[in-house]
């Protein structure tokens, strides 16, 4: 029997820990191709490589059984070279990105290069998951949440997902207790208030720093950012539509624009 294709990407770049760990997940669950970052890519949101070359050069960084490349792309770009390039006229059973090292709860899936490998999947029509860990320690351990990256990939696998769904799946940081389970939730409702801190280089050129607080507004019990303080895994499906549907029809109602 043939075993599924599974393609790997993250933003973290082709050296991280993360990505290791997600692929000695992903090689117990079928066939493994690699096509990430060669540098990291964190924030970068969905962006993608116009007007620039991109490079693509093979590495035997995970061994002689796992074909990986690494590009100087973005995540995005990772997936779409994968598909036109890698592939060619395979199609991928799973898209997974990651394990990225640090949070991708909330808002913040808007930001995300792992997330945005993961959504790329999903405009191509393939089952992806984006998985992150809630922990931006230098030393942060990504082991306890290993058992369920791979089992989340294998009921992916197992049952698929709807067509253009991708799942947002986040980590709570190493504690002293076991991880209690899963939560399918929806994402919380909660921003990065930022603040720029103006500063002057030797030059005496202005610049700025981007730093800030991230505020949770959200004060229910079925967000992600609640599992992951409550010490569960927290998936949230999503789509890359991001029509408001429910004001089509206010918007219908309401407005009456006329120009002469």
């Amino acid at each position: 029997m043939e075993r599924p294709l599974i393609l790997v990407s993250n933003d973290d770049g082709v050296t991280s820990k993360g990505i290791r760990h997600l692929v000695e997940c992903m090689k117990d669950l079928g066939e493994v191709v690699v096509v990430a970052p060669n540098s990291p890519q964190s924030g970068m949101g969905h962006a993608i490589t116009i007007g620039n070359t991109l490079r693509l050069d093979k590495t035997d960084i995970f061994g002689d059984d796992i074909t990986a490349y690494e590009s100087s792309g973005t995540p995005a770009d990772c997936v779409k070279l994968a598909k036109h390039h890698v592939l060619k006229d395979r199609t991928p059973d799973l898209i997974v990105s990651g394990i990225n090292h640090g949070s991708n709860t909330s808002i913040s899936v808007l930001y995300s290069g792992t997330m945005s490998a993961a959504i790329e999947g999903a405009i191509e029509g393939c089952p992806s998951i984006g998985f992150s860990l809630c922990d931006y320690a230098q030393d942060a351990e990504f082991e306890h949440a290993l058992e369920y990256v791979k089992a989340i990939a294998k009921q992916v696998l197992d049952t698929g997902l709807p067509r253009y769904t991708t799942l947002n799946v986040n980590f709570p940081p190493k504690r002293n207790e076991r991880i209690k389970g899963i939560k399918i939730c929806r994402q919380a409702r909660a921003k990065w208030e930022e603040e720029f801190d103006q500063r002057f280089d030797p030059n005496g050129r202005r610049y700025f720093w981007m730093a800030g607080n991230f505020v949770n507004f959200d004060k229910g019990e079925d967000n992600d950012e609640w599992a992951i303080a409550n010490n569960y895994v927290s998936v949230v499906p999503c789509q890359f539509d991001l029509t408001a549907h429910h004001t089509i029809s206010m918007l219908n109602d309401e407005w009456d624009i006329k120009i002469d």
